[in-house]
């Protein structure tokens, strides 16, 4: 709406309840093929971005209003809390290898803890908790997650089943407001590909 208001001999136009300006990353997801697997652009969600409702990983969490920012606030700061979480593993990562553990060994303990940190970060949203699970279920035949062999099988080494427990799901990143944070992670990890962007 358009407010006109005398003032002197001026005449101001005033703009009242302007729609604000869409949120934008610095850098765009949509040119990262693994954040768009499992997202889709939705101008009403508040970062632009919420779950495919055709996700294997994600498509659960699409039944959520993203457009409503009392909820992804909610869900940004879980999301937050669930990277800072992931110190743990960096710990045991860094004590097994000066103990002299072998990859396998590191690669199992990482991969078990990112389990159990994911599950637990949801543990005050059961509606979450069980669908995380029933994912879980559907896609590795266990509700904790993929166990280290099956991750090995992936990926066919344990350097790689390493590297990837601290690989987190970028789309869910994106919808969260939190893409621009983990960048440089992404980068770390050979998510991106910086020539494309």
């Amino acid at each position: 709406m358009i407010l006109l208001v005398m003032t002197g001999c001026n005449i101001e136009k005033l703009e009242i309840n302007p729609k604000p300006e869409p949120f934008q990353y610095v850098h765009d997801p949509r040119e990262n093929p693994e954040a768009m697997k499992d997202i889709i652009e939705d101008p009403e969600a508040v970062y632009g971005f919420s779950p495919d409702p055709n996700s294997t990983r994600l498509g659960t969490y699409a039944e959520y209003d993203w457009s409503d920012p009392e909820f992804v606030a909610k869900a940004k700061a879980e999301r937050q809390a669930y990277h800072d979480s992931m110190d743990s593993m960096i710990d045991i990562l860094y004590t097994m290898r000066d103990e002299g553990k072998s990859m396998e060994e590191i690669a199992r303990a990482v991969s078990t803890e990112r389990n159990r940190l994911r599950l637990e970060s949801m543990k005050d949203d059961p509606s979450g908790l069980a669908k995380a699970k029933e994912s879980n279920l559907e896609t590795y035949g266990q509700e904790e997650g993929p166990t280290p062999d099956q991750l090995f099988e992936k990926y066919g080494s344990w350097a790689l089943v390493a590297q990837k427990a601290f690989s987190p799901n970028v789309g869910m990143d994106v919808i969260c407001g939190l893409y621009d944070n983990y960048y440089q992670l992404y980068m770390e990890l050979g998510i991106v590909d910086t020539k494309a962007e």
